[in-house]
């Protein structure tokens, strides 16, 4: 697993041990950026939370390619060491808070850029973005992409869908708020 553009191009990530977390594969990190770079233009500037953030590869991603900041929501032990220690190897800006991504506190001001790679099959992305809505983590110009076992319905309440993508056995849904 690897950085796949922008500051630190090439660099390699560590993941956490065993398979309680599933990286972000670099071929769906790709298509997810190139999807996002369409749409956005630049990553430059952009607040950016990375729920489900496991070895924190997505918000990293962002990072190099410009964003200013990420908050990265991530609740198991080895994931947590591993983002931790991914964040020092890049000197990387962000802030990690060890929780339940389906229980978030509040925002002080919504994100720009939602990235959310939960277990799949659960309900846990909607569940999270459910709580990302009420507590004010998605503002009106927010884009959040949510990624998923190809074929999974989403369905949020304030949140439409703008694209949904199949990668394999992996599916991505870019949302918008309504």
């Amino acid at each position: 697993m690897r950085i796949i553009a922008g500051e630190w191009r090439g660099r390699k990530l560590e993941a956490p041990p065993g398979d309680a977390t599933r990286p972000t594969a670099d071929r769906v990190r790709e298509t997810l950026f190139s999807m996002l770079a369409s749409r956005l233009g630049s990553f430059e500037g952009l607040r950016v939370a990375d729920l489900f953030a496991g070895s924190g590869a997505l918000g990293l991603e962002a990072l190099s390619r410009g964003a200013a900041h990420c908050t990265f929501v991530e609740r198991d032990r080895d994931a947590l060491a591993a983002l931790k220690a991914n964040i020092a190897r890049l000197g990387a800006q962000g802030e990690v808070q060890p929780r339940d991504a389906a229980a978030l506190g509040p925002a002080p001001s919504p994100f720009d850029l939602l990235l959310l790679d939960p277990p799949y099959a659960k309900g846990l992305g909607e569940q999270a973005l459910r709580e990302a809505l009420e507590r004010g983590w998605i503002g009106p110009a927010s884009w959040i992409s949510l990624e998923t076992a190809r074929g999974e319905d989403i369905a949020v309440e304030g949140l439409a869908a703008e694209t949904v993508r199949g990668i394999g056995k992996t599916q991505i849904t870019l949302l918008r708020p309504i």
